[in-house]
C-alpha cells in the first residue's frame, strides 16, 4: 500500500542520513493499513500453527482480527503463543533440522515488524550480506564470491561453520545489539515476547535463554542484524585495516567464506575468529571449519608465478591439476580451464547436495508410483524445473545431465515395480520420453559467471 511504502522511504531515509542514530519511536507507524499489507504478505499456503488456524479461516475476519491486534499491540497486552516444532530431512537425510512455525496471527505482526526494521538495517548492511535480504538471492552471492576472488588474487579459502547458530543466539546479546538502533519499548517488548515464547513439541512446552526458532518471520533479520555486529563490521573494521594483502567475505545468513591473498593474514584470522565467535555466544564447528589452499594453478601461495615452462595440469577435475576446492551455497568452487585455455574458478553441484537430490527423487518416485503416469510426469518436470532453476549455473551442465539422467532412471526402475511383470523395457520407456511423457532437458538459468568469463 502506498502510505506503508510512503512511511518506510521515510524511515530508509532518516537511517541512510544518521547511521548512528537510535530510533526511540517507531510503533506508531503500525496501524491498521500497515497490518493488512503484513497480513496479504504472509504465506496463504504457510503450516498452520499451535492453534492450527489456516490463513483462510484468519482471513474470513481478517478486519476485525487484525483491528483486535494492533489494539493489543499498542496497549502491550499481546501475548506471543509458542512456535510449533517440526523436523525435515537435513543432508543426506539421515539428521533433521528443527523448524518453528508460529501462528498466522504472529506471522502478521512478526512480517509488521520486519517492515519496520528493515528501512532501518539495510542502509548499514555490507554489500557482502546476501542471505534473507530484499532484491538479493544466492546466485548474486556467487556472482560476488567469484567477482571477489579474482580481484582479490585469492589464495586461502577460509571455509566456516558456525554450529547450531539460531539455536545458539544468546538473548541478551541479541537484544543489547538491536537496542543499539531501536529503542522504542512497544518493539523491543514484542521481540522478546517472540524470544520468550518457547516451543511447543508433542504438545510439551520448553523455554531457552538462547536460540531464535527457524522458520519464523522475524528470525532472519534479527540473525543478520546480530551477525551484522559479530562479524560484517568487525571484519571491516577491525580485521581488514589490519592485513598485509586483499580480502572479502561472502555472507548468506549465517553460511559465509573469506578470502585472502596471503596465507599469513589467512591463518591469523583462522585463529582469531573462534575467539569473536565465543565473545558474542556462538561457537564454530571445528571438523567443518578450514583453510583451503585456492591459488591459481601456475602461483605459488605467496603469489611469485612458476617458471614459464612448468605447464599447469590439463585436465578439468577439481580432485585433479590442483587440490583447493571449497562448498558455498550448494556449489563447489573449484580451478578449470577455461575455452581460452587459461584458469577461471568454475562451480558444481556440490556431491552432497546432488546425492541429496537424488534421494528424495528415487523416493517420490517410489511413494507416488501409483499416481496415473501422466501425473506423476507433471510432477517430475516440476521437480526438475526447479533444481535446473537453481543449478542451472554456466559451467555446470555435467552435473543437471548427471541429475536429469538418475531422474529418468529412478522413474522407470519404480514404474517397473508398480506389477510384478517389470515389462517396461528401457527402449519403451525412452521412447515415452519423446512424445506424451517429455522431461524438461538441462537449461543454464544463471549465466553471470559466462558474462564475467
Amino acid at each position: 500500500m502506498t502510505t506503508v511504502y510512503t512511511k518506510q522511504q521515510r524511515i530508509a531515509k532518516l537511517a541512510g542520513e544518521r547511521p548512528g542514530m537510535a530510533f526511540t519511536t517507531l510503533a506508531h507507524h503500525i496501524d491498521l493499513d500497515w497490518l493488512k499489507e503484513a497480513f496479504l504478505q504472509v504465506r496463504r499456503d504457510g503450516a498452520a500453527g499451535v492453534d492450527n488456524q489456516t490463513w483462510e479461516e484468519y482471513a474470513r475476519e481478517w478486519e476485525g482480527n487484525l483491528t483486535g491486534l494492533l489494539d493489543r499491540l499498542k496497549s502491550g497486552s499481546y501475548f506471543a503463543p509458542p512456535v510449533r516444532r517440526v523436523h525435515i530431512p537435513k543432508g543426506d537425510g539421515s539428521q533433521t533440522r528443527p523448524i518453528g512455525i508460529p501462528t498466522i496471527e504472529d506471522k502478521t505482526l512478526q512480517r509488521a515488524i520486519v517492515m519496520l526494521l528493515e528501512p532501518i538495517y539495510e542502509p548499514q548492511f555490507k554489500d557482502w550480506s546476501f542471505g534473507f535480504r530484499p532484491g538479493r538471492s544466492a546466485h548474486d552471492a556467487l556472482a560476488y564470491l567469484w567477482e571477489q576472488a579474482n580481484a582479490c588474487r585469492v589464495k586461502v579459502i577460509l571455509e566456516v561453520d558456525i554450529k547450531a547458530f539460531f539455536d545458539t543466539i544468546p538473548h541478551g546479546q541479541l537484544r543489547e545489539v538491536v537496542g543499539q538502533r531501536v529503542r522504542d519499548g512497544v518493539v523491543l517488548r514484542v521481540i522478546g515476547k517472540w524470544l520468550n515464547a518457547g516451543v511447543m513439541e508433542k504438545g510439551q512446552i520448553s523455554y531457552s535463554e538462547e536460540g531464535t526458532p527457524q522458520g519464523g518471520v522475524i528470525s532472519p533479520l534479527l540473525a543478520n542484524i546480530y551477525l551484522h555486529e559479530v562479524l560484517d563490521e568487525w571484519f571491516a573494521t577491525t580485521v581488514k585495516p589490519r592485513l598485509k594483502g586483499l580480502a572479502f567475505m561472502v555472507r548468506y545468513a549465517d553460511d559465509f567464506v573469506m578470502g585472502f591473498e596471503c596465507q599469513e593474514d589467512a591463518q591469523r584470522v583462522y585463529e582469531v575468529l573462534p575467539k569473536r565467535l565465543a565473545k558474542y555466544g556462538l561457537s564454530h564447528h571445528p571438523e567443518k571449519t578450514r583453510k583451503v589452499d585456492f591459488a591459481r594453478p601456475g602461483t605459488t601461495r605467496n603469489g611469485p608465478k612458476k617458471p614459464a615452462d612448468e605447464q599447469p595440469p590439463k585436465d578439468d577435475d577439481p580432485h585433479g591439476g590442483h587440490p583447493g576446492r571449497f562448498d558455498f551455497l550448494g556449489f563447489t568452487h573449484y580451478w578449470g580451464r577455461a575455452l581460452s585455455g587459461g584458469y577461471v574458478i568454475k562451480r558444481k553441484t556440490s556431491k552432497q547436495r546432488l546425492n541429496r537430490a537424488i534421494k528424495r527423487v528415487g523416493q517420490w518416485c517410489c511413494e507416488h508410483r501409483h499416481l496415473p503416469m501422466l501425473e506423476q510426469c507433471q510432477r517430475l518436470k516440476s521437480k526438475l524445473n526447479g533444481h535446473y532453476n537453481y543449478y542451472g549455473i554456466t559451467g555446470n551442465g555435467a552435473s543437471l545431465s548427471s541429475f536429469a539422467y538418475a531422474v529418468k532412471r529412478l522413474w522407470h526402475k519404480w514404474l517397473n515395480r508398480r506389477d510384478r511383470s517389470g515389462s517396461l523395457l528401457w527402449e519403451r520407456f525412452a521412447a515415452m520420453l519423446q512424445g506424451a511423457y517429455r522431461l524438461p532437458s538441462p537449461r543454464i538459468v544463471h549465466s553471470v559467471y559466462a558474462a564475467k568469463q
